[in-house]
């Protein structure tokens, strides 16, 4: 009433002047009635033409009402259908757990925009750039890989350590879509215990092999020069130096080479690792590079084996201590202990 009472005072005041009644009137029709009488300047003179403005205003926001209602049960339609479609998955992948659902501790640090490879459309960020940089002078200062909803892609990992030796690993380890192997690690004689598939082998110029035609080599490139032997290797041959010898040429599939992206590596080091270590150990890079190519992602051959001995399966050695160079070794394990705790990998840790 206090409403109503004040709109007659400033807009209505001509029609209350002359007598007419609006008492009757509720607010929404009372406040359109104003505002058209106001705005037209079309102020009624007598109650009939008082009541025709009234109908008509009421007409108007009828009309007003079922177009509303007409746009909002469209809009929930399409709504419903995107929601209940059996086209549409919100999942990011096929398997019964993804590897990006449920898990505060993982989401916070894996950021599914970084590009694992590089390729013509993606450009290298200046921080990104001063950072490999910064990588490249350090080491010659002091030298010691899309998720698709319809898809299960499973991944295993397989490290070089001698706990591997003796388990029996091999048919799980081939049996994954996709089985990536680092540096000088072999199967040959070996395939009991650690398979005898690949599919990527990741690697830097001085801990580089021969790979036969079907297998990706994956370069990680520590340092700027790594690019020019990976270029050089596939045709006149490298001759540059390096802190240890380094193959000239390489026996691969040029046309199965991905460069890892260096915007990648500084993620990896600053995100995973919280800066830890110089720079990531190829290990942990190839661990990091499957949770963002695979839907489920095991892990094989990391750690000291049995007997405390930090030594490679094909290398007979003992009383091998733990020795991580640049690399942040002990945080790099831990974080693996993490996921495995998480559920996020299947950490198998041999015999």
């Amino acid at each position: 009433l206090l409403i109503q009472r004040n709109l007659c005072k400033i807009v209505l005041k001509p029609i209350c002047a002359r007598g007419i009644q609006v008492k009757g009137l509720n607010l929404l029709t009372l406040y359109f009635t104003a505002h058209f009488a106001y705005r037209c300047k079309q102020i009624p003179s007598n109650k009939h033409q008082a009541a025709e403005m009234v109908s008509k205003v009421r007409v108007f926001i009828l009309l007003l009402c079922v177009g509303v209602f007409v746009v909002l049960r469209e809009r929930v339609a399409e709504v419903s259908l995107e929601n209940f479609s059996p086209f549409h998955n919100t999942s990011p992948c096929a398997c019964g757990k993804c590897l990006s659902e449920d898990d505060v501790w993982f989401t916070q640090r894996f950021n599914k925009s970084v590009e694992p490879f590089l390729s013509a459309k993606h450009s290298l960020s200046e921080a990104a750039f001063r950072w490999w940089k910064v990588i490249f002078y350090v080491l010659l200062s002091t030298p010691d890989v899309e998720a698709s909803s319809d898809r299960c892609r499973t991944c295993a990992v397989v490290g070089n350590s001698g706990n591997l030796n003796g388990s029996r690993y091999g048919p799980l380890i081939d049996f994954h879509d996709v089985i990536i192997r680092m540096n000088t690690g072999r199967t040959k004689g070996y395939e009991a215990d650690v398979g005898k598939r690949t599919t990527h082998h990741v690697m830097y110029p001085e801990s580089a092999v021969d790979l036969d035609n079907t297998t990706h080599l994956v370069l990680v490139p520590f340092k700027i020069q790594d690019l020019e032997w990976l270029i050089k290797a596939f045709t006149t041959g490298f001759s540059g130096a390096s802190y240890m010898p380094v193959k000239s040429h390489i026996k691969a599939n040029k046309d199965l080479v991905m460069v890892v992206n260096p915007a990648f590596m500084r993620y990896v080091h600053d995100t995973w690792l919280e800066k830890k270590g110089r720079y990531p150990s190829t290990g942990f890079m190839a661990l990091v590079l499957a949770l963002h190519i695979c839907d489920e992602v095991s892990v094989f051959g990391y750690g000291a084996d049995k007997d405390g001995n930090w030594s490679h399966y094909f290398e007979i050695l003992k009383n091998k201590h733990l020795r991580t160079g640049p690399h942040a070794g002990t945080h790099e394990y831990d974080v693996i202990q993490q996921l495995h705790k998480n559920q996020i990998i299947h950490f198998f840790k041999g015999w």
